[in-house]
């Protein structure tokens, strides 16, 4: 390393050559595209600049430069040259500054042709860049991915519960699986998201794939078995060895599922649609949403009508021969997705996470395993509380407290002990469904008119303003009517509309604001935090577990919706400066 200072005058450039140790003045480094290399001899003092152009002058000018590559030190690779983010690379042409004059511009009629020839597009054109996806034939093979993907799973999540009640009528195993899955999100999705920030995306995704596949063929098995054997009391099945080895490849398989998720929903479909084309990631995240609840009808529907007409064993054959179908051809999609988009997904999230590291993660690094995944569930949280749309993700993660207001199970159980009759529960719940579905169609329109804040804020309006006069049915007293209760059911399928119109434009937000460096930390700690509030929420309706509390259920529900709807509000009404760089285009509107 030397220290070289110049002098630039209209009489020469002198060089001298200092210690050996670097300085503390800012680093360029030389790169001389070139076939010659700076050569710097230590028994020449000076060198001077000939033909120089009087039209470029420079006086009193001194320029400390450091690490300057001799020609002993050039690198034979220049493409593997170390990563330094602080430090430029300046490629220098000796061609030029051998040339008979050095100008940057010749006339000065030439600046005002370059700015004059500029294309500035029209309000259509802006829109219609907007909406065209910057990969648009990856897109299409990612949707194929994920249908392939998404059917399997929503027609597992269907059958496992199913068979598994089909084995005693107590709900206690359900349960128990329920909150161990739930448990494995809130403790890993920390660590497999901070896994998957440092991992090159196409293989830590299809690794993922493939032990999600596995975790579900070895449930499969299990559950197999189980029907099997004889029959025993609900306390002897849950210390079982098939039920514990159960209950861990469920776990194992809800959070790959999550992983997946998150990796497609808040990185891949970025890369793909284009960050700076908000209509285009609109439509592409309602594509996916629709995708999921089509499958989601789908995979209850295929399974429902085998369980009738098969046995449970046959059923469960069925469901493992599609995961094994299904495992192939979604490697394949998402080889073909990166293979159309010209290899984007190949490429690393920031500089950030192959030039260094932040304290908190050099911490991560360090220590035991342990205290590594302490470490990394910290920095999960942290960045989580850090990132600029905090208001929007916790208002997301509030509309899981609402667990009553909505076609769960819990709704399903009030219903059958007022006596509803099951074709209209059943209609409910489909209903509920379709109004995903039709959101997902309403929210690019949404984006599109109102702007991506609005119409998030537009959802949660609706949905708070709905569920509060279903809660008014309700405490009523009317519901032993036939009609009061259709009219209940009603708001409830209404609301859905806005809760999914949400859910679609609330993820393009999280896209918006949240790095690609750290993207699958933030939204796997997210659901980590949102599976947190489902079960504190689940934990209150176990303990108030007689049908007279719905009512108090439903308040709750109700505070919930409200509560997000306004924090969203706050973040539309008062944003940070940070907020108004992220979404500045609606700020001017």
């Amino acid at each position: 390393m030397v220290t070289v200072s110049q002098s630039f005058n209209f009489h020469g450039f002198f060089v001298r050559k200092a210690s050996l140790l670097p300085s503390s003045a800012s680093r360029v480094r030389y790169s001389i595209n070139d076939r010659r290399w700076l050569n710097l001899d230590s028994a020449s003092s000076s060198c001077r600049f000939r033909n120089l152009n009087s039209r470029c002058s420079i006086t009193n000018t001194d320029l400390h430069l450091s690490n300057v590559l001799t020609e002993d030190e050039a690198p034979q690779d220049l493409s593997a040259a170390e990563c330094d983010c602080s430090t430029p690379i300046v490629h220098l042409k000796t061609d030029i500054l051998e040339s008979e004059s050095l100008s940057l511009l010749a006339e000065t009629t030439y600046v005002d042709s370059v700015l004059t020839a500029l294309p500035v597009l029209s309000e259509e054109e802006q829109n219609a860049l907007a909406a065209t996806p910057a990969h648009p034939v990856a897109l299409y093979a990612l949707y194929a991915s994920s249908l392939a993907g998404n059917l399997v799973e929503q027609l597992w999540n269907f059958a496992w519960p199913s068979a598994i009640a089909l084995l005693h009528p107590s709900l206690l195993p359900v349960a128990v699986m329920c909150f161990f899955s739930k448990l494995a999100i809130i403790v890993g999705g920390p660590l497999v998201g901070k896994l998957m920030d440092y991992s090159p995306r196409v293989p830590a995704y299809m690794g993922l794939n493939v032990v999600q596949a596995a975790a579900q063929l070895l449930s499969a098995t299990m559950i197999i078995h189980a029907h099997t054997v004889s029959p025993t009391s609900v306390s002897s099945v849950l210390l079982r060895p098939w039920f514990i080895v159960l209950v861990l490849a469920g776990a194992i398989e809800r959070l790959c599922g999550v992983a997946t998720g998150v990796a497609v929903e808040r990185d891949w479909v970025i890369l793909l649609a284009g960050m700076n084309r908000p209509i285009a990631l609109a439509q592409a995240n309602a594509v996916l949403n629709r995708i999921d609840l089509l499958c989601e009808i789908a995979g209850a529907s295929v399974f429902g009508i085998l369980l009738s007409k098969y046995e449970p064993v046959t059923c469960l054959k069925f469901a493992a021969a599609s995961m094994i179908w299904s495992l192939p051809v979604m490697i394949g999609l998402t080889w073909l997705t990166n293979k159309l988009a010209t290899g984007v997904l190949d490429r690393p999230r920031s500089c950030q996470t192959c030039c260094g590291e932040s304290p908190e993660e050099a911490a991560v690094v360090a220590g035991s395993i342990v205290d590594r995944g302490l470490e990394t569930i910290k920095l999960g949280w942290k960045e989580y509380m850090q990132q600029p749309v905090l208001p929007a993700s916790l208002a997301y993660v509030l509309l899981f407290f609402n667990v009553v207001l909505a076609p769960s199970s819990l709704m399903t159980a009030f219903l059958t002990q007022r006596g509803v009759n099951p074709s209209v529960i059943g209609g409910f719940s489909g209903l509920c469904a379709c109004m995903g579905v039709a959101a997902t169609f309403l929210s690019a329109t949404l984006v599109k008119q109102l702007g991506i804040l609005k119409a998030g804020a537009a959802g949660l309006v609706f949905q708070a303003s709905l569920l509060s006069l279903a809660v008014a049915v309700y405490w009523s007293g009317s519901l032993s009517q036939q009609s009061p209760v259709l009219f209940f059911l009603g708001l409830i399928v209404l609301s859905r509309l806005g809760h999914m119109s949400y859910d679609v434009v609330g993820a393009q937000i999280l896209q918006t604001g949240i790095p690609s460096s750290k993207a699958n930390l933030i939204g796997t700690t997210e659901v980590s935090v949102a599976s947190l509030a489902e079960s504190v929420m689940l934990g209150v309706a176990i303990i108030a577990n007689d049908a007279s509390h719905f009512g108090f259920l439903a308040m709750l529900s109700l505070l919930s919706v409200v509560g997000a709807a306004w924090m969203f509000c706050q973040l539309l009404l008062n944003p940070t400066d940070e907020q108004r760089s992220l979404f500045a285009v609606e700020s001017n509107t």
